[in-house]
């Protein structure tokens, strides 16, 4: 196996003299209009009835499973793979070859799509096998690795489906995202112009980076670069007071352009956001003009600089920030930071002394430390569109660390559930879960703990109704075990569409309060301690 993935990061046309030539696509059938309209139900209808003509045809297939995952379809996109692959000859004859390794492409898009994405490299390396010339093959590797935390092999793959099929939208969606910014600006606007298939939502998304790319183009980049001799830092939490006194939040005190702030931690969209009051006491340059609310009701914002931002002994400076045109709903914040804002460091959560800990990451071998930064601006581009990305690096004093996938500014950690109903952690199915530091209790999908635990109805804490919560559940992750009673269940249909995985819930404060949290951003790695008898600093 790990020869076929050293042969992988080869381009197919240097392997073994295999010539991998362009794809060219035939005009589009009627269902494959339909799908390129995003008329998903009309394209499932068509690509069903194409494929009870032609049980075998890999393109019916695969036009059959995009149009049910873009509908969220994915049990029955799951059972069309299962269907197309049971329908081809046993053993695969070379002829056949192309079109099982299309399909077994097919059934790693699911698997990923499942949240299942451990099952995809072996699927990969098995479709590649059998056509190294795929450039569904190479895009869906290329999608493994970036969650992975593999951003250098992810670049490369995508280069190569790009190189072998550069009409997929799919495909072309995804090299755009690695292009130079220019060059970027060109290729989207050009792609935004035909159908692709996308849903309104994703074209909203896309013409709004595209209207970013464009505010940003000719203005020199702001790094938010360390200006301090240190990289080291220790940083107490704060007390953020809510209704009746209590403890809404914890939070992190900083100066801005000499101007002290409080900004409430592990919550928003990730990056640093401030209320307009604070950024207007502060003396923040407004860069852009403003842009609508992300979602209705949603307050107007705009992008600001800051000439120094200093936090725990250390200082940055030429800074980008969001900025909401509203004021704070809450008496003591001034803003929302979320964790990644410190992804240029080895992060240490410690919760029951309530501190946040800044280290630096351990330095690749033969490379030299970058100096840190900090990613206040949301809006950055993901590291795969960097000419300099790189892949996980474990370092030896991290071998103890877990690995977490990672999709934007979320980590996402496999956990095996039991409870009531699945006592054996043997036959515990794994699930993925966000990472959530701003939320005070870890929630779950009604259907997965409905699964695992006897699930009963409670009044809602604030508001009218009921909610269904799950009695007892253990959560089996990064070599911990932590058992939560009354996890109330939510909808995470939205999250999973976003990330493009299955999730199954949210890690919230109930689950990590009592331990010590390790998280290496760059290189996708957490690690857990539990130390008994460690007091809080506050409480």
């Amino acid at each position: 196996m790990v020869l076929v993935l050293a042969l992988l990061l080869v381009p197919a046309r240097l392997l073994f003299g295999v010539s991998c030539p362009v794809v060219k696509h035939d005009p589009p059938s009627e269902a494959g209009k339909a799908l390129l309209a995003a008329d998903y139900a009309k394209a499932e209808s068509l690509y069903r009835a194409a494929v009870t003509a032609h049980t075998g045809d890999a393109d019916a297939n695969a036009g059959l499973v995009h149009s049910l995952l873009r509908q969220e379809k994915v049990q029955e996109a799951a059972d069309a793979v299962k269907a197309a692959l049971a329908a081809q000859p046993n053993p695969a004859t070379p002829a056949a070859a192309p079109t099982l390794a299309a399909l077994t492409t097919l059934r790693g898009e699911v698997e990923l799509r499942q949240g299942e994405p451990w099952l995809v490299e072996p699927t990969v390396l098995a479709a590649y096998k059998l056509d190294p010339c795929n450039p569904r093959t190479r895009l869906l590797f290329a999608r493994f690795a970036e969650v992975s935390s593999r951003y250098a092999t992810a670049r490369q793959q995508i280069a190569l489906a790009h190189q072998f099929d550069p009409s997929d939208p799919e495909i072309r969606a995804a090299w755009i995202e690695t292009l130079p910014p220019a060059q970027r600006i060109t290729e989207m606007e050009t792609y935004l112009s035909t159908p692709t298939g996308d849903d309104p939502e994703t074209i909203r998304e896309m013409k709004a980076d595209l209207d970013r790319w464009k505010k940003q183009a000719g203005t020199p980049p702001r790094a938010c670069s360390l200006a301090s001799a240190t990289t080291s830092a220790d940083i107490p939490f704060i007390k953020l007071i809510g209704w009746a006194g209590h403890t809404r939040a914890s939070g992190l005190e900083m100066g801005l352009n000499s101007t002290p702030i409080r900004v409430q931690l592990g919550a928003g969209e990730g990056g640093l956001t401030l209320y307009r009051p604070v950024a207007e006491r502060a003396g923040l340059k407004r860069l852009t003009a403003s842009d609508p609310g992300a979602f209705p009701g949603a307050k107007p914002t705009y992008t600001a600089h800051a000439d120094s931002i200093k936090i725990g002994g250390l200082e940055f400076h030429d800074c980008h920030l969001k900025v909401i045109e509203a004021s704070s709903p809450d008496d003591d914040g001034d803003g929302l930071i979320g964790i990644d804002v410190f992804s240029d460091f080895l992060l240490t959560v410690d919760y029951p002394m309530r501190k946040l800990q800044l280290a630096p990451l351990p330095v690749r071998p033969q490379q030299v430390a970058p100096a840190p930064s900090l990613h206040t601006d949301r809006t950055e581009d993901a590291e795969i569109a960097s000419p300099l990305a790189t892949d996980r690096y474990v370092a030896p004093e991290m071998k103890d660390y877990a690995q977490i996938y990672r999709v934007g500014k979320s980590l996402i950690l496999p956990a095996g559930l039991t409870g009531a109903l699945v006592k054996d952690p043997a036959a515990a199915a794994v699930k993925l879960f966000i990472l959530d530091l701003g939320a005070p209790e870890t929630n779950v999908s009604l259907g997965v703990a409905m699964d695992v635990s006897k699930v009963h109805e409670e009044n809602q804490s604030f508001g009218s109704g009921k909610m269904q919560v799950a009695d007892e559940i253990t959560y089996n992750f990064a070599h911990m075990a932590q058992k939560v009673n009354g996890v109330v269940t939510t909808n995470t249909a939205a999250v999973s569409r976003m990330t493009g995985m299955e999730i199954s819930g949210f890690f919230g404060a109930n689950t990590f309060q009592l331990l010590v949290m390790h998280i290496d951003y760059r290189d996708g790695l957490v690690k857990f301690e539990y130390i008994p008898n460690r007091g809080y600093k506050f409480e």
